[in-house]
């Protein structure tokens, strides 16, 4: 049996029309947006596989979150975004997700979990995965940006960012 994979990913904002236009989604309504993102994330993430949630997950109500959550393969933990805080952290566990946390954490020691891009300089210990900024991207091997738009809207290996980090460290960016 295969051992299960870790995943990252941000931002899908399900539900969200607004998004489509902000971002230059390639869709053509919230429902095929919505339809698209379940079915990429399905396609890449396994029943056993972990999938960290950095935020800005549904624009929607309880029971359509939920069931949401509930045709997404995987164990799901949130670290709530600036769109998810108007929420409690008890909503988001009652919608599906196994954990929530309302602040950043530090995964395996050296990669920050976050929404938001953190401050970081070249001597701090650490690689921050992040969202929020969408499309955007800073240019440093401090930082990942994890949002759907970088990642053909889906969420994307631990592996493949631990791969991007050791090559941008053996460049010497």
């Amino acid at each position: 049996m295969q051992k299960p994979h870790v995943y990252v990913t941000s931002d899908h904002h399900f539900g969200h029309q607004g998004i489509i236009d902000y971002e230059s989604r390639p869709f053509p309504d919230v429902e095929t947006m919505n339809s698209k993102l379940i079915e990429r994330w399905n396609e890449t993430v396994g029943e056993r596989d972990k999938v960290y949630h950095l935020g800005d997950f549904s624009f929607l109500n309880k029971e359509r979150t939920r069931a949401i959550l509930e045709m997404l393969n995987g164990y799901k933990v949130l670290i709530m975004g600036n769109h998810d805080r108007g929420r409690s952290r008890s909503w988001w566990l009652e919608t599906g997700f196994q954990e929530v946390s309302e602040h950043p954490i530090v995964y395996e020691g050296f990669f920050f979990l976050s929404h938001e891009p953190m401050y970081m300089n070249k001597h701090m210990p650490y690689v921050n995965l992040h969202g929020h900024i969408h499309g955007q991207k800073y240019e440093s091997p401090q930082y990942v940006n994890v949002c759907v738009e970088h990642w053909q809207y889906k969420p994307i290996r631990f592996e493949t960012i631990r791969e991007l980090v050791v090559t941008s460290e053996e460049q010497g960016e």
